[in-house]
């Protein structure tokens, strides 16, 4: 069955399955075609009569997952040039005041789209939350940084989509004034920057970052090297006029030999330590205006400490990245030692009696990359106006040992399991109960603030650890490996 509503540019037309309503593909600002790939955000055009939201929109230009990483994550790739898109999934468009789920995903800031098969909001919607996904520009399109062009375009295209909601939402039965975002890795991230900018203040009321935190910005120093590397690769001049010109698959290649090399660095090269210390080559950039600081120190500060946050991470993340890869069983005892230091390296080590280097490596920088900015954050927050829950996934998945990695979580977290193509990390026999008891926690923070947990205090600091079978409230889990970080 078909409903349209109508929003500011014009009438909508959704379809009905399930009793839930989903409306894709809707443009919350203008096609960033041309010489506009690299300019803020525009208003979006209205149109006349119905436009049809039936299949979702194009996604923004990205590469493709290096092996092996490709087989495990899921992706979809959309072709055409209007990707600054949103979806929403409601209950009922025709009620009022229903609390609001805007999902922003991951992806390092180079791959990922809404269209991916986890993100569906079908869930939240039965549940009576309406959910939204959207787009955003990724890589140098993204996260460039040009003399000629505003920094951040991507999470600018987050702030025009979340304005966007801000005055449509009614029209699909939401609560412009219950928003919730949420996301994972990058999405969780960009979640971060927000709350520590003065441009998100009153464009959302509680956040969920997944996998993400503090450790996603690097310097404009630093920003303008990565740009001045990706332009000698292409034989072009480091501006964005220069770079409208690149045709998208040149570019793409070119951020793919970025991320190669930076993955291969241990100093700083033609990248700049805050560019290794990221990991990622094109993450928000500190540039004085979306982001005027680290956001962590903006936090410390007291930047966001009026909205509620849900945060925390996978307990074995890093499995992702070297088990797959091959990286984590190549490992020696010395080479481990040499990459975390013998006294980190050994900490570990003994707290895991028969653990082989590589994984003793992947807790080194699970906790390095993932777990300790979580914690950070929260420390960061105490004494906030507003309450701080920790949680951590535990349930190991059977694909390929990569146990709870990172991006394990976000079918459970969704309720998205049984979705075709979204069982990629979990397999086919993932526990729906768990999925259940996640679930039912974000819907509870997105509809209240409280995800059914005590807040995190700095004396007992207690974290909800999510594992089949039920294990509940840790205070401190591996406290004595977090206070070895100091």
């Amino acid at each position: 069955m078909d409903t349209v509503v109508t929003v500011k540019q014009g009438r909508l037309r959704g379809r009905t399955t399930r009793h839930v309503t989903s409306f894709l593909g809707i443009p919350y600002a203008a096609c960033p075609v041309g010489d506009a790939l690299y300019r803020a955000p525009a208003p979006p055009e209205d149109w006349d009569g119905i436009r049809d939201a039936l299949a979702f929109g194009p996604t923004a230009p990205a590469p493709a997952y290096p092996s092996p990483l490709d087989r495990l994550l899921p992706d979809r790739r959309i072709p055409g040039e209007d990707f600054l898109t949103l979806n929403v999934w409601t209950p009922d468009p025709a009620a009022g005041g229903l609390p609001v789920f805007v999902w922003i995903h991951g992806g390092a800031f180079q791959h990922g789209s809404s269209a991916v098969p986890t993100y569906d909001g079908h869930a939240f919607a039965r549940d009576g939350v309406v959910f939204v996904s959207l787009n955003y520009r990724l890589g140098v399109p993204g996260f460039g940084l040009f003399p000629d062009a505003p920094a951040n375009l991507g999470l600018r295209d987050q702030l025009a989509a979340l304005a966007w909601i801000q005055d449509n939402i009614a029209a699909f039965g939401g609560d412009p004034a219950q928003v919730t975002v949420a996301g994972e890795s990058a999405g969780a991230m960009s979640i971060t920057s927000l709350l520590s900018s003065r441009h998100g203040t009153g464009l959302f009321h509680r956040a969920v970052t997944q996998s993400g935190a503090g450790q996603g910005f690097v310097t404009a120093e630093d920003a303008r090297r990565v740009t001045a590397e990706t332009a000698r690769l292409l034989g072009v001049e480091p501006t964005a006029r220069a770079f409208a010109s690149v045709p998208l698959p040149d570019l793409l290649t070119a951020q793919r030999r970025i991320s190669a090399a930076l993955a291969s660095r241990t100093d700083p090269g033609p990248f700049g330590p805050s560019v290794v210390a990221a990991a990622i080559p094109f993450p928000p950039v500190v540039d004085g205006d979306i982001l005027p600081r680290p956001p962590l120190e903006a936090i410390a500060a007291g930047a966001g400490h009026g909205i509620p946050l849900l945060t925390g991470t996978t307990t074995e993340e890093q499995r992702l990245f070297l088990v797959p890869t091959g990286v984590a069983a190549a490992l020696t005892p010395e080479a481990l030692r040499s990459i975390a230091t013998p006294a980190v390296a050994d900490a570990y080590a003994a707290a895991r009696p028969g653990a082989t280097p590589g994984d003793v490596l992947a807790a080194v920088l699970t906790d390095r990359y993932f777990r300790l900015p979580a914690i950070r954050v929260a420390e960061a927050r105490a004494g906030a106006a507003a309450t701080t829950h920790l949680y951590e996934f535990a349930w190991r998945s059977p694909v390929q040992d990569v146990g709870a990695c990172h991006a394990v979580e976000i079918g459970f977290a969704l309720d998205t399991l049984g979705r075709p193509g979204s069982g990629g990390l979990t397999g086919g026999e993932a526990p729906q109960d768990l999925a259940h008891r996640m679930h039912t926690a974000w819907v509870a923070f997105t509809t209240h603030g409280d995800p059914g947990w005590e807040p995190y205090d700095l004396r007992r600091r207690p974290v909800m650890v999510f594992d089949h079978p039920e294990r509940g409230v840790v205070e401190d889990p591996r406290g004595g490996e977090r206070r070895l970080w100091g």
